[in-house]
């Protein structure tokens, strides 16, 4: 048979586990119940789940399966009905100081982490990718921050697009995610999530399936 239209945008999603001072990661529990809240919901049309991983928070502790994703979501696109898909890598994190969500628009190839990460790392002023020049170096999202940012806005969530990720392993995970994804002509998008205690648990998961919404209306084929 030959293709009834366009294929579906692949969605591989990731969140974190707890770190110093963060007791219970918002994002763990969001990207854990992923699956079966989007099986009773149903995705955006246009949209598919490729996968919910929960990462370490810690730089290099992430980066084995973070890699391991990357390299799958590249291997599933060239696979099948899916080469002529668009994927998206999506990863949550939590900024414990906020009341609003962020879309972040950018991360920078520096780690200056405030303190150790979960295996004790605790770089200060470090190139995330010496090759890739000075801790100043930057890269950005291709998907539109400042669009997806009103468009959420519009349905009532106070949410709104960042350009400083921080230093720590968000960022860093982040500017590893942009560098493959520019490499590989794919997507990716870090947010950040405030606490539970700040935006309940329900309305943080509705924001998600909102986002999805927002991402599946964009023309990314």
């Amino acid at each position: 048979m030959g293709s009834e239209g366009p294929s579906p945008v692949t969605v591989h999603v990731t969140g974190f586990k707890r770190f110093y001072g963060v007791a219970e990661n918002p994002t763990e529990k969001i990207v854990r119940n992923l699956q079966s809240f989007v099986e009773k919901r149903g995705m955006p049309k246009g949209l598919m789940l490729g996968s919910c991983t929960i990462l370490e928070a810690a730089g290099q502790g992430a980066l084995g399966p973070l890699y391991e994703l990357f390299e799958s979501s590249v291997v599933n696109r060239e696979c099948g009905s899916l080469n002529q898909g668009q994927v998206i890598l999506l990863h949550f994190g939590v900024n414990s100081g906020s009341h609003r969500f962020a879309l972040e628009n950018q991360a920078v190839n520096e780690a200056t982490f405030r303190c150790p990460d979960e295996l004790g790392w605790k770089p200060q002023r470090v190139p995330i990718m010496s090759s890739d020049g000075s801790i100043l170096q930057s890269r950005q999202t291709t998907l539109p921050v400042k669009e997806i940012s009103k468009s959420l806005q519009q349905m009532g969530y106070d949410v709104a697009p960042s350009d400083d990720a921080g230093r720590f392993v968000c960022n860093y995970v982040y500017y590893h995610s942009l560098r493959f994804a520019e490499k590989h002509g794919i997507r990716s998008l870090f947010v950040h999530f405030p606490l539970f205690s700040a935006i309940d648990e329900e309305v943080q998961m509705l924001f998600v399936a909102s986002l999805l919404e927002v991402l599946a209306s964009l023309n990314l084929l």
